[in-house]
């Protein structure tokens, strides 16, 4: 079955209030349920700090040539929000005002921004790592993108991206028929211009997300059978396999609640929450800029639209690494999802269970 964005739908999740609502409200069992900052406070992680921007992460955009079921950012092809020339003008300025060692890019499909090579371009020098979150089909689906991978290895992008699983039953029932072959087709031409080979130091990483109802198993141990089965049955090879909790939020969201689970799995977050891994939560390090060139605290506060503390600072325009590294992280009931287990973030667990 085609899944379509929630807002194309004119879904009621679309709006982040009614998310924000649902997960701290809907039923009687999510009202009981401890608060987040609780949590944090026991842990004596709040309020939660900044440890220093490290990662410049931008959204270029929710267009993307695929609708999958359990997206964070409700992308799809029916998303038309792209960021405009002047912001990213303006997140250049900020790149370089901070000097950021890390620039993380994503969407939707980064790739399919119009600028996107120009913008990688103006970015890309020796020691600034530049990450492009891809979803593999779009680099074999549409001629259009099939130069990508070597301008990927011309400015030595790490590629980073969606693999749900090393079958095709499962990764086809998360993010729509013919994915697996078409992911795997794009991972043998990666790895035929030398990315996730040791010798090359072009990384090629994987980013697992459950397909249902249920936290990440080990993350070592799940990259040690990604890599046993890929290469067995394709002889693909990797650099490393992150994972990564689905969030309650967007389509996720929906899934939880059409599936009956969403008190069950909000519920297991919550009894999972590691302070170790609380104290690793990505928010502390990066800097998430939206399509329109709003600051967030991170990728998930962006799509629930809480922007970040500093008045003085929330678009890229004004940015202001002094007045962000001061400010408090804005945490909701979500955030359990980070904290849960090994942790997660877009660089995979934080912590040890």
């Amino acid at each position: 079955m085609k899944v379509a964005s929630l807002v194309s739908r004119g879904h009621a999740l679309k709006d982040p209030k009614e998310q924000l609502r649902v997960i701290n409200s809907e039923t009687p069992v999510l009202c009981t349920l401890p608060r987040f900052h609780q949590m944090l406070e026991q842990s004596g992680l709040y309020p939660l700090r900044p440890t220093g921007i490290e990662i410049f992460q931008m959204n270029l955009g929710y267009m993307c040539n695929m609708t999958c079921k359990h997206c964070h950012v409700d992308a799809g092809p029916d998303r038309k929000e792209m960021m405009s020339r002047e912001n990213l003008e303006h997140c250049i300025r900020a790149i370089e005002q901070l000097d950021a060692q890390t620039v993380d890019l994503t969407g939707g499909a980064p790739e399919m921004h119009p600028d996107f090579e120009w913008f990688t371009e103006r970015i890309s020098k020796p020691g600034r790592k530049i990450i492009v979150r891809s979803n593999l089909t779009i680099l074999v689906t549409n001629p259009k993108y099939r130069a990508f991978p070597e301008f990927f290895k011309k400015h030595r992008m790490e590629v980073t991206c969606s693999l749900p699983f090393y079958n095709k039953f499962t990764t086809d029932k998360q993010r729509g028929e013919g994915t697996y072959d078409r992911s795997v087709e794009a991972l043998l031409h990666l790895n035929s211009i030398g990315y996730g080979m040791p010798e090359t130091g072009l990384e090629l990483n994987l980013v697992y997300n459950p397909a249902g109802a249920f936290l990440p198993a080990d993350q070592a141990a799940l990259e040690a059978d990604f890599r046993t089965n890929l290469r067995r049955r394709h002889g693909i090879e990797f650099s490393k396999l992150f994972t990564i909790t689905n969030l309650p939020i967007s389509r996720y969201l929906e899934f939880l609640i059409q599936s009956g689970n969403l008190d069950a799995y909000m519920q297991k977050l919550v009894e999972a929450y590691n302070p170790s891994a609380a104290a690793g939560v990505m928010c502390r390090n990066t800097i998430s800029v939206a399509w329109n060139g709003i600051l967030y605290d991170c990728d998930f506060n962006q799509m629930l639209e809480i922007p970040v503390e500093t008045e003085s600072s929330r678009h890229i325009r004004d940015f202001d690494p002094e007045a962000l590294n001061a400010r408090n992280i804005i945490v909701d009931q979500h955030c359990f999802g980070c904290t849960a287990g090994a942790g997660s973030s877009c660089g995979g667990a934080t912590a040890k269970a």
